[in-house]
């Protein structure tokens, strides 16, 4: 028997093979960065701020499509773990902008390449132009469905 018989119904859904696929590559994420105490989350701020030093945390949020009211709890936790600095920003006194400390660095450093050994391990049977076209296949669901946030 066939894993999509096995299914049924759910075999042809795209949602329902995309729901499985996330929550394989969200459990090996896990493990992969497990010790370091960071979350995908503040990965991502990490890499924003890191790419764009000085932006806001405003910005950060419209970037990786976080909620505002959750910004300042992440923002706080990783400006208490001492990843981030936050001033006021001198354009606007309402605003904090944001740079990424040393330890954040290392920091990012160290989850990115367990990240890449993680994604290594998830598309090993990938060519890559396979991941090139699966990049492109989700960028375009991304696109349509959040189109601010890309």
């Amino acid at each position: 028997m066939s894993r999509e018989n096995e299914v049924g119904a759910l075999g042809p859904l795209i949602g329902y093979h995309l729901r499985r696929a996330s929550g394989a590559f969200a459990s090996d994420f896990a493990a992969a960065v497990d010790g370091t105490g960071m979350r995908q989350v503040l990965i991502g701020i990490l890499a924003v701020v890191e790419g764009t030093p000085g932006i806001n945390q405003g910005a950060v949020g419209r970037v990786l499509g976080i909620k505002r009211a959750n910004m300042v709890s992440l923002i706080n936790e990783v400006v208490d773990a001492g990843l981030i600095g936050r001033e006021v920003d001198a354009s606007d006194r309402r605003a904090f902008s944001l740079t990424i400390t040393e330890a954040g660095r290392a920091m990012l450093a160290e989850c990115l390449a367990r990240i890449e050994a993680h994604e290594r391990r998830m598309l090993a049977g990938f060519t890559p132009a396979e991941k090139a076209t699966l990049l492109d296949l989700l960028g375009r669901i991304e696109r349509r469905v959040a189109p601010d946030f890309v």
